[in-house]
């Protein structure tokens, strides 16, 4: 087993990591785990309370719900003492021209997406007493754009500027706040979404990377994992490309 660099290392600090049940969000826990923080996992999926331990809370809960914020910081608080890390990941995709789009697909996808974002940032700030750090998961389309994606884009494309708001309002209190824009990446986010296997459909974006390929969960959770970490200490208000080359074309 390599050994982690001691500025990677993570012991004594609590996370949050949303949308913690499946994809970018478990992988990102379970790292984080390894790295030595004790960690709050959230979900509206009650696959996360696979994840429970001893140095594991779980919840369940609508991120885009004031409740659900409030009550995952609670949680931080009340089992570990403190708040450290948040790792806003919990999102949902839409594929849909613009003018077949609803209002309602636009609010839904803008309530988990920037609400949710928004919601969970606001009520970390409140708990990390002595500085921390925010990890938004953006995305490739918070600086490009893709047809049928004016609800995600949009979506995206606001948690990118809510990342540079919260490293202003952040610094002087020693709270950093970044974010990673994956590339394509094989999790399930278009299950239910397309018709047949949403993974193959992923796939099949592969060579539209320079890299080849599509990206996995761990390697998004590497780079989070860093931006979270002592490495990162003068790093803030950031977007990291975790997206084999897809924004470098």
């Amino acid at each position: 087993m390599t050994q982690t660099p001691a500025r990677w290392d993570l012991t004594g600090r609590v996370a949050v990591v949303t949308g913690a049940a499946r994809g970018i969000g478990r992988a990102t826990a379970e790292l984080l785990r390894d790295r030595g923080a004790r960690i709050v996992a959230s979900d509206r999926s009650d696959e996360v309370h696979a994840l429970a331990a001893e140095d594991v809370a779980t919840l369940t809960g609508d991120a885009a719900e004031e409740d659900t914020a409030r009550r995952t910081m609670a949680l931080a608080v009340e089992r570990f003492g403190r708040l450290d890390i948040l790792v806003n990941n919990a999102g949902r995709t839409l594929n849909k021209p613009l003018v077949e789009t609803t209002a309602a697909d636009f609010d839904a996808i803008l309530a988990v997406n920037a609400r949710g974002n928004f919601l969970h940032a606001r009520e970390a700030m409140k708990v990390m007493a002595d500085g921390g750090a925010i990890v938004t998961v953006a995305s490739v389309s918070s600086v490009v754009a893709f047809e049928t994606q004016a609800a995600y884009a949009s979506s995206k494309g606001a948690v990118a500027q809510l990342m540079r708001v919260i490293a202003l309002e952040g610094g002087r209190r020693g709270i950093r706040s970044n974010a990673v824009a994956p590339g394509v990446i094989e999790t399930d986010i278009m299950e239910g979404v397309v018709e047949g296997d949403g993974r193959a459909m992923l796939r099949s974006f592969g060579d539209q990377h320079p890299i080849g390929r599509i990206g996995q969960p761990q390697e998004v959770a590497e780079a989070i994992a860093f931006l979270a970490s002592p490495a990162a200490s003068f790093i803030t208000g950031a977007m990291l490309m975790v997206d084999g080359g897809w924004t470098a074309q």
